[in-house]
This record gives structure tokens, sequence and C-alpha cells, in this order.
């Protein structure tokens, strides 16, 4: 029987510095990048948990966005960005656990970071995201609507599941089958729009 992988810094720490980052797009998520292009608002304090490489922070600095905090529980990934970052002061770089982190947020981007965690974690993901969001605040991005074959991470998921999950601390703006997924990845993704109640 194999051993379940202990997803902490170190785990991921080593990913980073081997380069086993096959998570990682190489660009901005074609549906966030979509959802950004309809973001007016430059002054949203916006976070992106389990930051990973940021391509979406890159992106929201170029459409010129002024509050963005990226938090990474990688230190070897978090000393790069902090050199990628260093002339913008539009961006904050966090290393640390996202489930001790303690701000207000107007929007929070999921990007890989909930498939990451261990499914074990999932009501916590809930109830950290409900106390970082202010009122109405909203919860954007993709989440797997698939089980996967091996155990994860990814860890996948499913719709009927998601529903169950967050249906008490949000309310459901978009839950829809993510028509512009990267190639990689369609047919296996929900765009979600969640609003703190």
């Amino acid at each position: 029987m194999n051993k379940e992988p202990d997803l902490d810094k170190n785990f991921w720490n080593e990913r980073y510095r081997s380069n086993q980052t096959g998570w990682d797009l190489g660009q901005v998520s074609p549906p966030l990048k979509a959802y950004i292009d309809q973001l007016t608002d430059k002054n949203l304090r916006i976070l992106i948990p389990g930051c990973g490489n940021s391509y979406e922070a890159e992106y929201l600095l170029e459409k010129g966005f002024t509050n963005i905090t990226i938090i990474d529980i990688a230190p070897e990934l978090v000393k790069r960005l902090k050199s990628k970052f260093r002339s913008n002061q539009n961006i904050k770089i966090i290393l640390g656990d996202f489930f001790t982190h303690e701000a207000k947020y107007d929007l929070i981007l999921e990007q890989t970071f909930f498939c990451a965690l261990d499914p074990k974690l999932r009501k916590n993901y809930v109830e950290a995201m409900k106390g970082l969001l202010v009122k109405g605040g909203k919860l954007a991005g993709v989440l797997f609507n698939k089980e996967f074959e091996t155990q994860g991470p990814p860890f996948g998921g499913t719709d009927t599941e998601y529903l169950e999950l967050f249906r008490d601390a949000f309310g459901f703006r978009i839950f829809e089958p993510c028509y512009n997924s990267f190639s990689k990845r369609a047919d296996s993704e929900l765009f979600v729009i969640l609003e703190k109640k």
C-alpha cells in the first residue's frame, strides 16, 4: 500500500527545486484571463493562494491592478517570486500557510490550489476562504470536475460534492462547465464565481 505524500512545505519546495511542476501551464489560465479582462475596479484587494509561478498575478499587474497578494508555502518559489516582482510596489508576496493567513480581500482567485490540498482539508478551505473575504467578496476560478485514477495531487472532485461543500458559506453566481479551459484540461473543469453570504 502506497503511503500518501505529506503535502507540507518540504514536499512543494522540492517540487520547485527539481522543476517537477507538471501543473504549471507556463501562462495565465485562459478562464482566469477572461475573468480578469472583465474586471473594472483596479483597486480590488486580490489574493492568489498557493500561487505557484503566478502568471495570473503578473497579468493582473500588466492590467493595472494595484493591490495583489500572493501566498505560497514553498520557500524556493517565494524567493524566485520576490526576485521576479522586486521592483513592483503593487504586489505583496508572502511565504506562509494559507490556513493561518489573516487579512481581508474583495476577490480570491483559485487556480490549482484547491486540487493540491489533501481532500481532508476541504472544509477548512471553505472556512478560511469565508474568513478572508469581505461580505459579498468573491472566490473565482476553476475546479476539477473529474476524479483522477491515481492518488493526488492533483485531487479531483465532482460538481455535486462542491455544491454540498460550499453552499452554506457561499452563493453560486456562476457554477458551470468551463468552455475555455487550457487544452490539456478541456472538459474536466468547472468555472466558478462564489459570493460570500
